[in-house]
């Protein structure tokens, strides 16, 4: 279920509902239209059902819909309980106007009423379906690039740079480091912090400028004031609001922000 595409086992349980449903739906309704006279075969009682509960279908799509579009935070379910607003008494008309079709009656107005706490039980579960839905889409996705970047992390590493050394400033000496070295740089307004085994050091130089200089194979800009050496991360993790923890070889953990996430895939030639 884990590795099946949302969209399979959304449509999967959809069914699965749907067909339960009205076999539970038509079981009850034979009982209730025989003690009001009304004798119903199995398969026009299946029929009534299935009609009621397929008209809720366009809904469902509708909160999908919605769901996809604001996602399930609360601009989402905003969204879903102002449509189910125009949503619940529509359906409840729907299944109204069903029944009258099957068992007849003229009370369409009490029918519709009737109907309103049961239509306002099945959106609400529709919606809770629907949110398991983009959850469950949204870390698939996650794995996925995930997944691309623990190649690309992987091909980082084999990669053979050609030497390169940065003057750093530590403490009152200048001393020689290897950018290969270099876990990660940090912005510190015109200077640019470097760290590289366990020792910090300072550049006179932007981050921006420094990017220009380094190999693009091997360092990447995850934050817009962090520079990562690719070949020392040891571990990505994604977050829950899309970006990544990045862990390098010592220890240190770096974030990468969602805005640079995409560029990193792209640079790494995910």
């Amino acid at each position: 279920m884990r590795r099946a595409p949302t969209s399979a086992w959304v449509w999967a349980f959809t069914v699965y509902s749907w067909a339960m449903t009205t076999v539970s739906a038509a079981w009850f309704a034979r009982r209730f239209s025989a003690e009001r006279g009304i004798m119903l075969d199995v398969a026009t009682s299946l029929a009534w059902q299935g009609a009621v509960y397929a008209a809720w279908l366009p809904a469902a799509g509708l909160v999908w819909l919605i769901l996809r579009r604001f996602g399930a935070g609360p601009r989402g379910l905003l969204a879903s309980s102002l449509a189910g607003v125009v949503a619940v008494p529509l359906e409840a008309l729907a299944s109204s106007l069903i029944d009258q079709a099957f068992i007849g009656g003229t009370d369409l107005a009490g029918r519709v009423v009737g109907r309103i706490p049961v239509c306002i039980l099945l959106y609400t579960a529709i919606v809770t379906v629907g949110l398991a839905a983009v959850y469950h889409r949204r870390a698939a996705e996650a794995r996925a690039r995930n997944a691309l970047l623990e190649t690309a992390l992987a091909e980082a590493r084999a990669i053979a740079a050609p030497p390169e050394r940065l003057m750093v400033m530590a403490g009152s000496r200048r001393v020689p480091v290897e950018a290969s070295a270099v876990e990660w740089f940090g912005a510190a307004d015109n200077y640019v912090v470097v760290h590289w085994s366990g020792r910090e050091g300072l550049l006179r130089a932007t981050l921006q400028s420094l990017e220009t200089q380094l190999d693009p194979r091997l360092f990447a800009r995850v934050h817009r004031s962090t520079l990562v050496n690719l070949a020392h991360v040891r571990e990505a993790q994604p977050l829950s609001d899309g970006s990544w923890r990045l862990i390098l070889a010592s220890g240190a953990e770096v974030v990468t922000s969602r805005t640079y996430r995409e560029d990193v895939l792209r640079r790494l030639g995910c």
